[in-house]
């Protein structure tokens, strides 16, 4: 087996449990708050919300610390994409996790010290952490100070413009979560890619 790779600081590490429980958190106490109902309540209405928007708050500064971290260790150019060949590329990558990982074949962008996400991951992991967790955190903080919300767009009202692209949003980023999930156990056991969130050591193929 090759040598390990220290791909995942502290910090990171750090940054990726806080991210994965507050989430966990908005996730129960959104469905609850989505579908409550007096009779079959999955969380009492008032914690809900309040377990909600304190999850929020910290999902929030959570987030300045991933985007900090990122600057300030060099840890923004995983996330970098280059354009010229990406179509192939991300089909490549496709064509692995459909058929290549159950015919025993070998990853086409294995992870390096220079390359931690293979190209389908880092499109995934931009529209994500770049995209859809700044919509939801505008959202919620809006949704937080409905004061802030303009009433009325289109004749429609602005505070359910705002709750239903919130929800939108949530939904996408579930599917992202299970995907992502089922992806993690793709590694050179399906508890390694696990286990190096938790040590910081990759374990290549």
């Amino acid at each position: 087996m090759s040598e390990k790779l220290y791909l995942y600081p502290v910090w990171l590490r750090i940054w990726h449990a806080i991210n994965a429980l507050m989430f966990l958190v908005l996730l129960v106490t959104g469905v609850s708050l989505q579908y409550s109902n007096p009779d079959y309540q999955l969380i009492r209405f008032d914690y809900a919300v309040t377990y909600h928007n304190i999850a929020g708050i910290i999902l929030a500064f959570n987030y300045l610390i991933f985007l900090f971290g990122n600057i300030l260790t060099g840890n923004a150019v995983f996330y970098k994409l280059r354009r010229k060949g990406l179509v192939d590329k991300l089909l490549k990558q496709m064509n692995y996790y459909i058929s290549g990982t159950f015919k025993g074949e070998h990853t086409p962008f294995p992870v390096t010290k220079k390359r931690k996400f293979n190209p389908l991951q880092k499109v995934a992991y931009l529209a994500t952490m770049y995209m859809m967790i700044p919509v939801m955190i505008i959202t919620g903080v809006a949704l937080l100070f409905p004061e802030m919300i303009i009433m009325n767009v289109m004749n429609l009202s602005g505070i359910y413009l705002t709750a239903l692209l919130h929800g939108i949003v949530s939904i996408f980023l579930l599917i992202f979560l299970v995907i992502h999930l089922y992806f993690s156990t793709m590694g050179s056991s399906p508890t390694s890619n696990f286990k190096s969130i938790v040590n910081g050591y990759h374990e290549p193929h």
